[in-house]
């Protein structure tokens, strides 16, 4: 008996000791390989078919040198760095994976007055001062051969862009020639000199700087002009930026039909009502008159879409407030100043930018032509419609009177991606003859390659005066952003002249769920309250046209004297009036009560019903598995 004790005994000891062994053994051999499954509904944790595509083309060796500060004493601020720092590594083992052998990934310490210290120095990666005074070192650099590119800090907030920050790097390296970018455009975004005379006259005169868009171009880009009534474009140009082509020529048309078939990239900046631009102000017996809308027609209608240059977008959900008379701020529901909503959230181009300013933008409507795919970059709420133009510059509160929802999100931005086909299938166009040269056949019919069209339905946006807040110093003019009107016009060109699978690498930022129920509950009882108001205003002038006509019909030594007619219809209408205010008063309260209704039961679903859902699951599951086991 004891020793079948002792032999039971053993076996169960060496059996545990090599289930032991058995489980080191798979774990050291899984954790070789880097598996995980990426179980979110946006694949924010995957990396996007862009960078695998940038990764896969590496035919060159590269090198990444990860500089993370390895500190000894830990506290709130180092913690949540090395924490983020250990994703930044996850990031990197996966482009690892994706490159293999062309990717090589080095990590260093930078301790104070070490060599990883100086190697950091060396290649541009800065550290930051922590509270305590020491600096900690996040950043990194890409380098192949003699060429190099540092992100001297990964910035936490900036985590979402992470994925795009290292893929723009690697595709920098591989191709670090400057890009040349065109700009096309009567408005002086290049400046404007002075003009002597009347400066010695005392009448100004004086020069107009560079818009900053050309300034902030210039940091990474060769800018190149390009005239309005180019008819070719130059070969060497990566991506041209067309902005408010007033009055452009069927021939510059042609340019830049071309242009686009021959692979080039363009960003269009059309306006139905260009603020910036003052050739319709120029004759002083017309008085202020407004300056044309621009569009590129001939192109447009090639792609499928439509652009209607005596129309804007008025949203009452993007209304901005504006001066007014005496100074006095007023409602302009077309100055439009989008958030998150109105803003494509998926695509790098706006991914990370929360606040446009579009003042009196158009809309794109029709749909892409055969081969081209729409992505709509910007775009209005359904509580939006199209006004006059002309009617919008005037002023706003005639708009919110008559508003009436369209139901229609207007496209504001879009982004067209597909084989381009001429818009001049007859060729070249013959401007002296008004025809086409029916001898051209040697112009492109269709883009052989996938080609990249942005469009955008406003250039005002660009001006200095709608993005930039200009702030007097002691050390002389500062200019802060007011909104990412700049940081979008940047980021799309910065897409189109790098690699173009840059243009997919999509962000990694969390998805927002917003309580799209309750805009809409609101959005309708702004309608139903306008609606109220208009209704009063309009029993109010008939009740003055009303009192009109009896006032007339009295005789002249009785007019400032109330008839009893009057008074009755003046009676009338202040209860009525009274009526109206206390259903716009019930009205609120409704609505407050709906609200909070609604709210009281997501939240009670968030709290209660999961947890409960979970429960009733698992006893439900054990009352089964009772019942199997009772059975037998």
């Amino acid at each position: 008996m004891q020793k079948k004790s002792l032999e039971t005994f053993l076996f169960s000891v060496l059996g545990v000791a090599a289930m032991g062994l058995v489980l080191v053994a798979v774990n050291f051999l899984t954790g070789t390989v880097k598996l995980r499954a990426d179980l979110t509904a946006e694949k924010a944790h995957t990396l996007s078919a862009g960078t695998k595509a940038i990764l896969r083309k590496l035919d060159t060796p590269v090198k990444i040198r990860f500089y993370c500060t390895q500190v000894q004493q830990a506290s709130p601020e180092t913690i949540y760095l090395r924490d983020y720092a250990r994703r930044v590594e996850d990031l990197l083992a996966e482009y690892k994976q994706i490159a293999g052998g062309n990717l090589t990934i080095e990590k260093l310490d930078p301790q104070p007055d070490s060599n990883a210290e100086d190697s950091a120095k060396l290649d541009g990666v800065e550290g930051q001062a922590l509270s305590s005074g020491e600096k900690f070192y996040l950043g990194l650099a890409v380098s192949v051969l003699d060429e190099k590119q540092a992100i001297a800090f990964l910035d936490p907030s900036r985590e979402p862009m992470l994925e795009y920050d290292l893929s723009r790097a690697v595709s920098r390296v591989m191709k670090p020639e400057r890009p040349v970018v065109g700009v096309m455009t009567p408005l002086p975004l290049f400046g404007a000199p002075g003009n002597p005379m009347m400066m010695q006259m005392g009448q100004g005169g004086q020069g107009q700087e560079p818009w900053s868009l050309i300034t902030e171009l210039k940091n990474d880009f060769t800018v190149r002009t390009v005239p309005m009534d180019s008819d070719k474009i130059d070969s060497d140009i990566r991506v041209l930026l067309v902005v408010h082509p007033r009055d452009i020529t069927d021939k510059a048309q042609f340019a830049l039909d071309q242009f686009v078939l021959r692979g080039g990239k363009l960003i269009g900046f059309l306006d139905p009502s260009p603020l910036s631009d003052r050739s319709g102000q120029q004759n002083p017996m017309m008085g202020s008159m407004p300056a044309k809308g621009s569009s590129l027609d001939k192109l447009l209608k090639a792609w499928g879409l439509s652009f209607d240059t005596t129309k804007v977008v008025a949203d009452l959900n993007f209304k901005m407030q504006v001066g007014g008379r005496n100074g006095q701020p007023s409602e302009a529901p077309a100055f439009l100043g989008l958030v998150n909503e109105g803003i494509n959230k998926e695509d790098m181009a706006s991914g990370q930018i929360d606040s446009i300013w579009l003042p009196l933008a158009g809309a794109f409507t029709g749909t892409p032509a055969a081969g081209l795919k729409q992505t709509v970059l910007l775009q209005s709420t359904p509580d939006s419609q199209l006004v006059e133009g002309f009617l919008a510059q005037m002023g706003g509160e005639s708009i919110i009177r008559d508003f009436k929802p369209s139901g229609t999100s207007y496209a504001l931005a879009v982004r067209l991606t597909g084989k381009f086909k001429t818009a001049f299938p007859d060729g070249k166009p013959d401007e002296d003859k008004g025809a086409t040269n029916k001898l051209d056949t040697a112009s492109l019919k269709e883009s052989q390659q996938d080609g990249v069209v942005i469009l955008v339905g406003d250039a005002d946006m660009l001006a200095d005066q709608f993005c930039l807040r200009q702030m007097q110093t002691p050390f002389g003019n500062l200019a802060q952003p007011m909104n990412g009107n700049l940081t979008f016009v940047q980021n799309a060109v910065e897409q189109l002249s790098g690699d173009s699978n840059l243009i997919s690498v999509r962000s990694r930022a969390a998805q927002s769920h917003p309580f799209t129920l309750i805009r809409k509950m609101q959005a309708q009882a702004e309608e139903a309250y306008q609606s109220k108001i208009k209704e009063l205003e309009q029993s109010l002038s008939e009740t003055q046209q009303r009192l009109s006509e009896l006032q007339q019909s009295k005789q002249g030594n009785q007019r400032f004297i109330l008839s009893p007619e009057q008074a009755a219809e003046l009676e009338k209408f202040r209860k009525k009036e009274g009526q109206v205010k206390v259903q716009l008063k019930e009205e609120r309260k409704r609505l407050r009560r709906d609200i909070d209704a609604l709210e009281n039961r997501v939240k009670w679903v968030n709290i209660a019903a999961m947890p409960l859902l979970v429960s009733l699951s698992g006893l439900g599951l054990a009352l089964y598995k009772r019942k199997r086991t009772s059975a037998k």
